[in-house]
This record gives C-alpha cells, sequence and structure tokens, in this order.
C-alpha cells in the first residue's frame, strides 16, 4: 500500500513540474535543416535551422509545460492563422487532415523550418525548448495528449463574461403560491 501511494505521488509530482532553468537547446549535432518559407517574424535570417532531435516533444506529459505552450501559441500569434485550433486561413489543428505530419517532431519541423504558402519560419527567432512547447500545446488540441496534462479552455473563449467579471446581480427571493389545505380536520 506503501509504495503504491508512492507511485502515485511521483507520478502526480511529473506532471505538475515545472523548470525555472532553461534546458539544453534541442541538441542536435549542427544545423541542417533548411528554411521552406522566406516569412520571418522579424528580420529574416538566411542560416539552416536545427531538426528536430527526438521524435516526442519533452513537454507531452507535463501539465506546466502545455500550458506554457498555450501561452506561447497566443503570445506569438499563431490563432492569427490557425484560430483557436479549428482553422482560418491556416490551416486546422483539430483534425485528422495533416499535410506535413502531426507526429511531434513533424510539428517542430513545421514551425522551425516554416512551410511554403504562408506557414512562416520561426526556427532562430524563438527559443527552441518554446518550439517543444508549442508542439505539446499543438497536439492537445487534437486531443493527442492525456486528459490529465492538456489545458482546459479559456475564460477568454467563453461566450459570457468571466465569473469574477460578472455585475452583482441582486437575489430575489423565491416567491412560492400559498398553500393549500391539505383535507384537515372536516367540520
Amino acid at each position: 500500500m506503501l509504495i503504491l501511494s508512492l507511485v502515485v505521488a511521483l507520478a502526480a509530482c511529473e506532471r505538475e513540474e515545472r523548470t525555472f532553468r532553461t534546458p539544453l537547446p534541442n541538441a542536435t549535432p549542427q544545423q541542417a535543416g533548411e528554411r521552406q518559407s522566406a516569412n520571418q517574424p522579424a528580420q529574416p535570417r538566411t542560416d539552416l535551422v536545427r531538426n528536430a532531435a527526438s521524435p516526442r516533444s519533452p513537454y507531452e506529459g507535463n501539465a506546466y509545460g502545455v500550458a506554457q505552450g498555450k501561452r506561447l501559441y497566443r503570445w506569438y500569434n499563431c490563432g492569427g492563422c490557425h484560430a483557436n485550433g479549428g482553422g482560418g486561413m491556416g490551416p486546422a489543428l483539430m483534425d485528422e487532415h495533416w499535410r506535413y505530419g502531426g507526429e511531434p517532431a513533424q510539428i517542430f519541423q513545421s514551425i522551425v523550418q516554416g512551410r511554403p504558402n504562408g506557414m512562416p519560419s520561426f526556427g532562430g527567432h524563438i527559443p527552441e525548448d518554446q518550439v517543444w512547447q508549442i508542439v505539446a500545446y499543438v497536439r492537445s488540441m487534437g486531443g493527442q495528449l492525456r486528459k490529465d496534462v492538456a489545458p482546459s479552455r479559456s475564460d477568454t473563449m467563453y461566450p459570457g463574461e468571466a465569473e469574477n467579471a460578472r455585475p452583482k446581480m441582486p437575489i430575489k427571493p423565491e416567491i412560492l403560491p400559498p398553500e393549500q389545505p391539505t383535507g384537515g380536520p372536516q367540520q
């Protein structure tokens, strides 16, 4: 029983682990990938980008890392093309149709190399550990991650005001109809 409790506690720790140090960069031997898009944020670069060092994002089992990916997805304006995952002028990220592949390494390549016809190349413009966090979040939108790791829907997507921003509504007492006599003593 004690051992089972320790195993459950250790599994929960991994899910919520927060690292405050920058992990090692995507440790491939060299930059070998070519940019597929001339579109880039900020100053265009002509150097090569790194390929994915691992077939799996290191953040896929970490709720904090996936939540960071959600934040970065919004900050880097990924929603400008992909909306909230349902697609816009860019492809949807919530279905099973992935032109360049839906595996983590393939999504990593799409982000760092860019793709012809629109997807900018972010390689060298954002840290690679942030790319891996975005990869994990993108996969969560399509239901590819465990439910206990995937973030929930943002309050901003709810059609009404957030609970803490709603105006105070007066509480009206419920008015009940008068009670009817129920066959009391007969006279």
